[in-house]
């Protein structure tokens, strides 16, 4: 029986154990569930989902019927095998395992004072990332969100350290591929939407250092203040690499602060033979990563390492009357010091649970797996007579398209469309779009916990049939 709001801990096994059970069909329905779903809630749901507040509780079997059956159909299958779409997120289970213990628990970790075992546990899985990743020694963090938030944390330390008042003339550079939450970051911190400066990409959609060097020098020369530069560990339309060292060149020499957006490729620095990519990360002032995408966890951990965590607290230190003493140093962290954030939930518990259970060399594993069945793909795909690949990958990404010789761009823009159409209504495989360059692509992205080579030989044949259609037409 419960007791108001309370379980006895019989009821709590018991509804655990429901649930459970329905997670198990979920998950072994997984491999024969369509890709993605882009119907509507159905009436009956939209009824259910305007109705009042209800006065009394309903059975735990009623609810999940109705969530298992009206609520998680209708949507893009992110937890499924031919997810390659956009940048997949995990769901691994002992992620999820973690998650739970930390909610019935319910340990505060916004200051150390108030679960300083739980704060330390979170802190060491933060170090284990900063020194798998590469950064300098000593370098610590604190887990977000996700890359937005990284990613305007890291504005905002850079703005408060070099700009001080100055904000109006501070000008920012990233390149034309960056993701577009660093512009909402700039945006957010106060800068002027005209001092971020779209520096152009290579042929391989790399950042060019020649016109980011120029743009710098044209900048202080007009009496602006350079402060920020962005480097992208994988972009999401290409997955193209900066070159990190050779902008971090610049970056030290101009003063400027470092930061390399990681967030979607970040973590293949744990696979040895693609860490030469990442050379020069070692000097970032920050990195942001998301574990979960490149980790595999649920949506809603990211992750910003700074190389000095002093600059994340003289951005968002502060004290009250009725809060503890904060730590000093990096020998113990008050994590609301780093971030906007006071209240916080334990995230620590679900990146440090896995790392416990798998081991890195099962991350690492995985990775090597999904840059595999990307080059597998790419190979396949680029010995078709009439598909351009935007740039060969680097990571586990890559853009394609199919030519209509004779055809205006407009036209073939439309073809390709249609084609992602096609390929998305077979059900088994999902795949975005993107732009480049005024033309549109089709983007094949291998970064699912349950995308194995299976799946990817079927979406694999399935563009191919789909190709050769178009061909007849």
């Amino acid at each position: 029986m419960d007791d108001g709001l309370e379980l006895s801990p019989e009821l709590l096994s018991a509804w655990t154990r429901a649930i459970d059970e329905r997670l198990g069909t979920f998950l072994r329905e997984l491999s024969s569930s369509p890709a993605a779903s882009h119907d509507p809630p159905s009436r009956g749901a939209q009824e259910e989902l305007r109705k009042a507040a209800p006065e009394q509780g309903s059975s735990l079997e009623t609810i999940l019927d109705f969530l298992f059956r009206e609520i998680i159909p209708p949507s893009l299958n992110t937890a499924g095998p031919g997810y390659l779409a956009y940048v997949p997120g995990g769901g691994l289970p002992s992620a999820a395992l973690a998650e739970y213990i930390a909610a019935i628990v319910n340990r505060y970790t916004g200051v150390w004072a108030a679960a300083p075992a739980a704060v330390e546990l979170e802190t060491q899985a933060i170090r284990w990332l900063a020194e798998l990743l590469g950064m300098a020694p000593g370098s610590l963090g604190v887990m977000t969100t996700g890359g937005s938030i990284s990613n305007l944390i890291a504005v905002i330390a850079a703005r408060e350290k070099l700009l001080g008042r100055s904000i109006e003339r501070g000008t920012i550079y990233v390149s034309q591929e960056v993701h577009h939450s660093l512009l909402k970051a700039a945006r957010t911190a106060g800068i002027p939407p005209e001092n971020v400066r779209s520096i152009p990409v290579d042929d391989t959609f790399r950042m060019a250092i020649d016109p980011l060097v120029e743009q710098i020098r044209a900048d202080r020369t007009a009496g602006f203040l350079p402060f920020f530069v962005c480097a992208s560990a994988g972009t999401v339309n290409t997955g193209a690499m900066d070159p990190i060292d050779a902008i971090a060149d610049v970056a030290e020499e101009e003063g400027i602060w470092l930061h390399v957006d990681g967030a979607y490729g970040g973590f293949f620095r744990l696979v040895p033979e693609l860490a030469p990519l990442f050379r020069g990360v070692e000097r970032a002032d920050s990195f942001a990563v998301d574990p979960h995408k490149g980790l595999f966890l649920a949506y809603g951990t990211g992750l910003l390492l700074a190389r000095d965590v002093e600059d994340l607290r003289g951005a968002f230190g502060g004290a009250a009357p009725y809060l503890p003493r904060m730590q000093s140093g990096s020998e113990h962290l008050d994590f609301c010091e780093l971030t906007p954030e006071l209240s916080r939930d334990w995230r620590g518990l679900r990146l440090w649970l896995p790392f416990k259970l798998h081991g890195v060399s099962a991350f690492r594993d995985a990775l090597r797996e999904k840059r595999a069945l990307t080059l597998r793909a790419f190979e396949t795909l680029s010995a078709e007579p009439d598909v351009d690949i935007a740039a060969p990958p680097e990571l586990s990404l890559f853009a394609f398209r199919q030519r209509l010789p004779a055809r205006g761009r407009d036209e073939e823009n439309l073809h390709n469309r249609a084609l992602l159409d096609r390929i998305n209504a077979r059900g088994r495989i999902y795949l975005t779009g993107t732009t480049l360059r005024g033309e549109l692509w089709l983007r094949f992205i291998v970064l699912h916990l349950r995308t194995h080579a299976d799946r990817v030989d079927e979406g694999v044949a399935i563009i191919q049939e789909e190709l050769a259609r178009a061909r007849g037409r």
